[in-house]
């Protein structure tokens, strides 16, 4: 319960200074709870910030993101459980070992690629790689997972006739639905909060996700805190209502992943 308390106490922090009125944030000796909870602050930031349009590029962004992260995920993850070709190991020991590799070394060479292909200050940095299976960890879990598939069920689809992405499709999927809902969490989750790839690729303010639209209305606003962790508390939202909607599957994702079939 102290450790508990102890992570979650950044938490109430936020809630108790979002309701609170400017002079009341930096009382000494601190008010937990507001004397007249401002509901209102909740409301107000929409005034004063356009978080409906950041909402919307946010979930753009996820959407389109997110499905290439995961269709993406999936074929790789069953071409290294399930098929066999020339180098499959070797090539699977080299996409385990980028894990390694720093996320600031690829920054510049990446940055200038997508220069010269014109896409700076659009969204297409933010969602075209992902559908080429660059998220190693999403790749090595599904493989995990499918690796403990009776291989006995895809015999028989064999037999019947069916193609390898039929059978990715309609079996190995639907019987790694724990695994790929657990990454589907996680990937909303990172893609939700990502503020470096905005950061680096985004200039107009009209493209911005929702990360960067706190960001730069905490930079504009900076005497106005209360408003910031209300709008903070409201991004929360989306990912609450998914992790708790999808809990059960992301545990088990997690558990089952470790096993062998």
């Amino acid at each position: 319960f102290v450790l508990c308390g102890l992570f979650i106490l950044p938490f109430l922090i936020t809630i108790s200074d979002s309701l609170k009125r400017f002079h009341e944030i930096y009382l000494i000796p601190r008010m937990w709870i507001p004397a007249e909870p401002q509901w209102r602050n909740y409301i107000d930031i929409f005034r004063v910030l356009p978080l409906h349009r950041f909402f919307l590029n946010s979930i753009l962004i996820t959407t389109f993101a997110l499905t290439g992260k995961i269709l993406s995920s999936c074929i790789v993850g069953y071409s290294f459980a399930r098929l066999r070709w020339p180098g499959r190991d070797f090539c699977f020991l080299v996409l385990l070992s980028t894990m390694m590799l720093p996320t600031q070394v690829t920054m510049i060479p990446l940055f200038l690629l997508f220069n010269r292909l014109g896409w700076v200050n659009t969204w297409l940095p933010l969602i075209v790689p992902m559908w080429f299976g660059v998220n190693v960890f999403n790749v090595f879990l599904l493989r995990q997972f499918f690796k403990t598939i009776p291989v006995d069920l895809e015999d028989a689809a064999k037999i019947d006739g069916c193609s390898y992405f039929r059978i990715l499709t309609t079996i190995m999927i639907p019987l790694a639905k724990p695994a790929v809902i657990t990454l589907m969490v996680l990937g909303f989750v990172s893609l939700w909060k990502d503020f470096m790839g905005p950061l680096i690729y985004l200039s107009d303010f009209r493209l911005y996700p929702i990360a960067m639209g706190i960001w730069m209305f905490q930079s504009a606003q900076s005497n106005q805190p209360q408003y910031v962790m209300a709008a903070s508390l409201v991004t929360l939202i989306p990912v609450l209502i998914l992790f708790f909607s999808a809990q059960r599957y992301f545990v088990k994702g997690i558990v089952l992943s470790g096993m062998k079939g």
